[in-house]
């Protein structure tokens, strides 16, 4: 039984094309008991054929309609003779919404209303769907995983743009410091090489003890 579903399943989803990696969270259809207001207003009509008309275009409308939550997006299939597959990413998700008219809160089936940024209206609605609550509680949960590692991405992004900021901050700050600090040096090595600006050692004709010079003639004319 359990096999036998698992192909069914999987026939009604050949029509979903999943990137690499994209896993299925939830899929499922509208639910079976919109056919009673059909059924109900078919059968009285069947007599004159149109009832059969409405009766089975309303079952291959309901059979053929197919909604999918993955990891990564949701999709829409409708379509009996053609085929119409949309898809909207978590990431453009901007709300997500869901009502129950009165027999739909009775049997426990609603429609689920996603809109998205900058758009206008209701883009995806999964209409008629099973326990819409947590449809949108699912579809809200892989949203905001999606939007956390967005956030997480771009803090990192701002991280290593603040880093790199401060090195050429740094780099900009110790260079001019670095060559005013070695520019003395240079100049000292560069007189002593040259000999200009420095004093010399000795003075020519000074005794090397540094004593004055006597005047001999001075002493003569004394002694006289």
């Amino acid at each position: 039984m359990a096999a036998s579903r698992e192909r069914a399943d999987e026939r009604d989803l050949e029509w979903l094309s999943l990137d690499d990696g994209e896993e299925i969270v939830w899929a499922d259809g509208p639910d079976r008991r919109t056919l009673i207001p059909a059924v109900a207003i078919g059968i009285p009509l069947s007599i004159v054929l149109i009832g059969v008309f409405i009766i089975v275009g309303e079952y291959l409308r309901v059979t053929n309609t197919h909604y999918v939550v993955t990891d990564s997006a949701v999709y829409k299939k409708t379509g009996v003779l053609s085929r119409d597959v949309k898809r909207i990413e978590h990431e453009k998700v901007q709300d997500i919404s869901y009502s129950q008219s009165a027999l739909g809160a009775y049997f426990g089936y609603g429609t689920v209303e996603l809109t998205t940024a900058g758009g206008s209206g209701v883009e995806m609605a999964f209409k008629a769907v099973p326990d819409p609550r947590t449809v949108q509680q699912r579809i809200s949960e892989q949203r905001k995983r999606h939007r956390d590692a967005d956030d997480t991405g771009a803090g990192g992004d701002v991280l290593e743009e603040i880093l790199a900021e401060l090195r050429a901050i740094r780099a900009a700050v110790d260079g001019p410091v670095s060559d005013a600090s070695t520019a003395p040096d240079s100049d000292a090595d560069a007189a002593s090489d040259t000999g200009v600006g420095t004093a010399p050692d000795t003075v020519p004709g000074a005794p090397a003890d540094g004593n004055p010079v006597r005047d001999d003639d001075d002493g003569d004319d004394g002694s006289r």
